[in-house]
């Protein structure tokens, strides 16, 4: 009877931890990797063997074979989790491992009785493994026991009762456990320390926990408990419009808020220092220039001037993402040949590189120099080719195993170096590798000051999709998605459509990954404000392949050039962005880290200046297609969204 009351225990208890799992929240949290604590359990202990002769006063006439009891556990506990799934834990805990045995009969036809309160000081290392990347984890690992007490009463009708220590006690235990929780958040989701509120279950196997070195007397336990633990939170930030507002999913909560401008400007007119990327990308299997680089006759470069690039402007300044950009930069070879011609004494090196093929590297290196020979008259002398099998600083990595294709192509190229100042960008000062920017104008549909962006923290984990309705005050629905990410923006103007100003209701619809549909409601107002009225300033730095402390070379450029620039109460976009080559949080995480860099070099050069009032709104982008300042279908363009764009928009 008992043993089947302790069986719908255990049963019961894992029905509670299951429920617990699938309707209580728990939040997604930015934390320390590190999580301290303390526990309290049941220990539903199991005995199974022969025991008869208890020391070396008392041995029983009749052997004890089974039993079982419910002892306290108690630990106090430490966690690390560098990664949302992988992770360790450590508990050194008070484990008693008492009970009782069945009841026997003594040959006088006496009911005899044994019981015994056997405690250990346990070490229990575990490997913790989150295997949905959620608050449900198991874990697994040894267990090591110091035998701390070893009583034991044994009972018998018709005589006095006899206590004692067992004899024969191995002061030391090797065993092991396997088991299984879930983190339950009990703090708000802002709070700097996080708390956490952790149901668990365990089996703690018999192998190796045998508690005297005679006889066969073994117990294996079934420990039902819950932890209390305690991590370091980092604060979420406030939304503009209005507080973030938590929503419950079954497993976990999303925070949903706004942010929008004051004002929607519609276009903007942008001087834009384009930075000219010093590389000419060769198509596969093809030593030839790629027909997409404009290549000039000899009549044609003669009258060819870098000027002219920039004072050509398309019909529709606004049409097309970046093609004015690629237009530019697709004359690279002309516009070199240019600044070779007006600069008699510099020389430049061309460097090729073809996979594990020098000689073809430098062939095309050769096509190169052929062409600025003969298009511009350079002369040959002032140009030095080699051939490399990777690039100086190559994209693909040792190792490298995804998307070879992509990075490979980005290989491909014969890059331009100058030691000549009048070739070089001002990015970077004497060591850039970069040429000279080219400075042009052109017109900014929907600049990123004008977007409403919709942030649900914790969708990437918790939300299949979720989708944004705007109603306006007639009623009218827009509905914008679906989407998988944290982030979604909206350009003002798209929700203003041909009105001037309006105020809108936003609701945010999740369907979660357990199929259920969760809401939230805010609120918001728009204006348009005039159009290209104001005149901003861009400036971009270019990073090679998965690099962000590449910032550093940019210091003296941010803190010379772009920092005078701005002026008080200006508002400065710093927004970072990543080719597609990677996993989508990866690159994320990586537009983020060179935006805060800029940021961070551009603020203390202000405060230095005493500007005052400046406003910054950064943002690291990824791969988002729709942001990408690019497309990604050449390996120029790939390269060239490797960046961080920062836009000045002086104040009204």
């Amino acid at each position: 009877m008992l043993l089947n009351y302790i069986t719908t225990k255990r049963f019961t208890l894992l029905c509670l931890l299951v429920f617990a799992g699938t309707t209580m929240q728990a939040q997604t949290v930015r934390t320390s990797p590190w999580w301290f604590g303390v526990s309290g359990a049941a220990n539903f202990n199991f005995y199974r063997g022969t025991t008869q002769m208890l020391n070396e006063t008392v041995t029983t006439p009749t052997a004890f074979h089974k039993g079982n009891g419910i002892k306290p556990y108690a630990s106090v506990l430490a966690e690390y989790r560098p990664g949302k799934v992988w992770g360790g834990m450590l508990n050194v805990a008070y484990d008693n491992r008492g009970g009782k045995f069945k009841e026997v009969m003594a040959p006088c036809d006496c009911p005899a009785n044994l019981s015994t309160n056997m405690s250990y000081v346990a070490i229990e290392p575990s490997l913790r493994i989150a295997p949905f990347a959620n608050a449900f984890y198991i874990f697994a690992g040894p267990t090591i026991s110091f035998n701390v007490k070893k009583d034991f009463t044994y009972t018998q009708d018709k005589q006095t009762d006899k206590t004692g220590e067992w004899s024969d006690v191995s002061s030391t235990l090797f065993s092991g456990q396997a088991g299984m929780g879930i983190d339950i958040p009990v703090s708000a989701a802002a709070s700097k320390t996080q708390m956490t509120l952790s149901p668990f279950v365990s089996f703690l196997t018999d192998f190796g926990h045998e508690p005297r070195n005679v006889e066969s007397w073994s117990n294996y336990t079934v420990r039902a408990g819950v932890a209390l633990k305690f991590g370091s939170g980092k604060k979420a930030p406030a939304a503009v419009i209005a507080p973030p507002a938590i929503v419950a999913t079954e497993d976990g909560t999303v925070n949903f808020s706004v942010r929008a401008p004051k004002m929607v400007p519609v276009s903007r007119a942008v001087k834009e220092n384009f930075a000219l990327r010093n590389s000419v990308f060769f198509d596969n299997g093809s030593n030839a220039i790629p027909n997409r680089y404009v290549q000039l006759n000899n009549n044609q470069a003669q009258v060819f001037s870098e000027d002219q690039l920039q004072q050509s402007q398309p019909a529709d300044l606004t049409s097309g993402r970046s093609a004015r950009q690629m237009i530019v930069y697709h004359n690279i070879l002309n516009i070199l040949g240019d600044r070779l011609r007006d600069n008699a004494n510099s020389s430049i090196t061309l460097t090729g590189a073809s996979d594990n093929n020098p000689a073809e590297g430098k062939l095309m290196a050769e096509n190169i120099k052929k062409y600025l020979v003969s298009a511009f008259g350079i002369d040959a002398s002032r140009i030095t080719s080699v051939g490399r099998d990777k690039p100086v600083i190559p994209s693909e990595q040792p190792g490298a195993v995804n998307e070879l294709d992509l990075l490979r192509a980005g290989d491909r190229r014969v890059d331009i170096t100058s030691t000549s100042s009048e070739l070089l960008m001002q990015v970077g000062g004497s060591n850039s590798p970069y040429l000279k920017p080219v400075q042009i104008t052109t017109v900014q549909a929907d600049p990123l000051d004008s977007h409403v962006i919709f942030n649900v923290t914790g969708a990437t984990e918790l939300l299949k999709t979720w989708t944004v309705n705007v109603t306006d005050e007639q009623g009218m629905v827009k509905q914008y998605g679906p989407y998988t990410g944290d982030r979604a923006s909206i350009p003002g103007k798209t929700i203003l459509g041909n009105n001037t100003s309006g105020n809108y209701k936003i609701e945010m619809l999740g369907e979660t990954n357990g199929g259920k549909t969760i809401r939230e409601s805010t609120t918001l107002s728009l204006a348009k404000s005039e159009e290209a009225k104001q005149e901003g300033l861009r400036y971009s730095i270019l990073f090679d392949f998965d690099q962000s402390k590449s910032i550093a070379s940019y210091e003296r450029f941010l803190i010379d050039v772009v920092a005078p620039l701005v002026t008080d109460n200006a508002t400065v976009i710093v927004h970072g962005h990543t080719d597609v080559i990677g996993q989508d949080a990866y690159n994320k995480n990586l537009s983020a880290e060179r935006a805060a860099g800029a940021q961070k070099i551009l603020e203390t050069a202000l405060a230095k200046r005493n500007t005052k009032g400046v406003v910054f709104q950064t943002n690291g982008f990824g791969e988002d297609a729709a942001m990408s300042p690019f497309e990604n279908n050449l390996p120029e363009e790939r390269f060239y969204n490797r960046t961080v764009i920062i836009d000045i928009v002086p104040a009204k």
